[in-house]
């Protein structure tokens, strides 16, 4: 009875220890890949059009859903950003949240006041020359401090805050041929995205050659605080 009940045990254990190496049939599920992996090339004014579908989103509270986990690994080894945005550092201002994209779509440069010094013009010639971005949004917002302290006219406490407002005192100057008071900050808040623009390609010859050559289109930008509209300045340039 001993000797059965062992070569009972035995047989099972056996069975059960086969069964378990034996290589399963089931299909691996691949993690779904969110990510954009052809790498076609859209128009500047398709792109443009989607940050577009993006900002609305935002604005009603909708963003898409998105599986993180399997977006962060297709991205892991390379990125395709089909836009770069110069913004400004301000909290409330954040182009992915705002334009309601993830991980891979957008090439961000943010300073205060949003511009942008050889640092910032270098980081976006990396996007455009060796990423392939396609788009520039060059991109200010309301109740912007860094042109209000601009306008202000006052000298700033330390060096480095005076080099901020003296890259945004041209576009002062210019909103001041046209307005004053209260009214002279909004007016300079769009001049500054203006000028911020031009200051860019003024500073790279890298850029100014993609322009010419159709690869690089520039889209002038403000953002609402109160709405989360974004507004495009140069509406009618192309």
């Amino acid at each position: 009875m001993k000797r059965a009940l062992l070569s009972c045990t035995i047989l099972v254990l056996f069975v059960f220890s086969g069964a378990a190496q034996q290589p399963s049939t089931a299909p691996v599920q691949q993690p779904q890949q969110h990510a954009r992996t052809d790498h076609q090339p859209r128009s500047a004014s398709e792109i443009w059009a989607d940050l577009m579908d993006g900002n609305k989103r935002y604005i009603a509270g909708k963003p898409k859903a998105r599986q993180l986990v399997a977006l962060r690994n297709s991205v892991a080894k390379d990125q395709h950003p089909e836009a770069v945005v110069l913004a400004c550092s301000d909290s409330r201002v954040a182009p992915e949240i705002l334009f309601d994209k993830s991980l891979g779509d957008l090439f961000v440069v943010r300073s205060a006041g949003n511009i942008a010094d050889a640092i910032g013009v270098g980081s976006i010639e990396y996007a455009v020359e060796h990423l392939g971005s396609s788009v520039l949004v060059v991109m200010g917002h309301t109740k912007c401090g860094a042109v209000t302290a601009a306008c202000s006219r006052e000298k700033m406490p330390t060096s480095n805050l005076q080099a901020i407002v003296d890259k945004i005192d041209p576009a002062v100057l210019q909103a001041a041929k046209s307005a004053n008071g209260d009214a002279l900050v909004e007016v300079a808040i769009k001049d500054n995205v203006h000028q911020s623009a031009k200051d860019v390609l003024a500073n790279s010859e890298v850029l100014r050659h993609f322009v010419e050559q159709g690869k690089l289109t520039v889209f002038e930008a403000e953002y609402q605080l109160d709405s989360g509209e974004v507004v495009r300045l140069n509406a009618s340039q192309q």
